[in-house]
């Protein structure tokens, strides 16, 4: 069985991806009304763009252990909900020491904080929090450490959202990964708790993050395809705004090296800037996504759900307690 094959294979076990189930899902977007219908676990919910700002003051952060990884697997979604009313920030665990462009580390280190900044300015979030970790050995490090700096900076910018790697995912070789996806996993619910980390308490309020898009490279539990068709221009941007790590300029070498032998592809177009935009959509989203990023084309999902482009998610959200409704419909007097 090949890799395509197994990931289908296991998302189709985990998540039963049919497109009658992914029709039938339960809102629980802000600004569409209480919904007590029990959502059965592994329906696909459909996320579609939503007119206006119905997400005016929440706030969002996008983690990633390296510089590409949300503009890789996630940009797409991050941009639709900072357009729909969302402060968004970006927190970085590694500092990228080891991968990207630079003869030495420190040059790699500052090239790719310079890549990470403009990918996140390209998305529109409002700053970068690099927390300096070494690139491939998050696993050498306390991950105590790790959860409380997080618990702090959720605390602190009162995140209510975060898209990240999926801690619950299966197949994921990188240690980068892993760690930042336990260590937010776990400090989302204790940045809610008063009993975690009390001291901070005295800077900031307590502040739990209550939803969770969460991506994976490999097998996971998807129960949410996020609608990116008006935002892929935008996913683009983020990849090609980072030229230091991952295939930014990627089509423009292409370009490149087929005109030293003579040749052209047309779908490149006629300049640096257009070959690579086309490059990242055409190739790394669509057509050789397997191969350059491990998942299946963002097109092919958008297109599987009636949609034009989307991502997929392991989402997790807020619990609604129906014990009111249940109070106020059976409640009697007591004579």
């Amino acid at each position: 069985m090949n890799r395509k094959e197994f990931i289908e294979k296991g998302l189709v076990a985990s998540a039963m991806l049919g497109p009658t189930a992914a029709m039938s899902g339960v809102s629980t977007t802000k600004g569409e009304g209480k919904q007590h219908k029990k959502k059965d676990e592994d329906e696909i919910f459909i996320e579609r763009p939503i007119s206006g700002r119905p997400h005016e003051g929440k706030v969002l952060a996008a983690i990633q252990p390296h510089c590409d990884d949300i503009a890789f697997f996630a940009a797409g979604t991050v941009a639709k909900l900072i357009d729909e009313g969302y402060t968004g920030y970006m927190i970085r665990t590694s500092n990228d020491d080891a991968a990207g462009m630079g003869s030495s580390i420190g040059e790699r280190v500052y090239n790719n904080e310079i890549g990470t900044e403009a990918s996140a300015k390209a998305l529109g979030l409002k700053k970068v929090y690099n927390l300096g970790y070494r690139n491939h050995r998050m696993d050498e490090y306390n991950i105590q450490e790790i959860k409380g700096r997080l618990i702090f900076l959720f605390r602190l910018l009162k995140v209510d959202t975060i898209v990240c790697y999926d801690p619950y995912g299966a197949y994921e070789e990188n240690p980068d990964h892993y760690i930042t996806a336990r260590a937010v996993e776990a400090a989302s619910w204790m940045a809610g708790m008063g009993t975690d980390y009390p001291e901070q308490l005295e800077a900031v309020d307590r502040h739990g993050v209550s939803e969770k898009y969460y991506f994976a490279r490999g097998p996971q539990l998807v129960n949410r395809v996020v609608d990116i068709s008006n935002y892929i221009d935008k996913k683009v941007e983020a990849n090609t705004a980072n030229i230091y790590q991952g295939p930014g300029v990627s089509g423009a070498a292409l370009r490149k090296r087929l005109a030293d032998q003579g040749k052209k592809l047309p779908i490149l177009g006629d300049t640096d800037e257009s070959a690579n935009s086309a490059y990242i959509k055409h190739f790394m989203l669509d057509m050789d996504s397997e191969a350059i990023r491990g998942v299946p084309s963002d097109k092919e999902i958008g297109e599987k759900y009636g949609l034009g482009w989307g991502e997929r998610f392991h989402y997790i959200g807020p619990k609604e307690s129906i014990q009111s409704d249940y109070i106020n419909e059976n409640v009697v007097k007591n004579r």
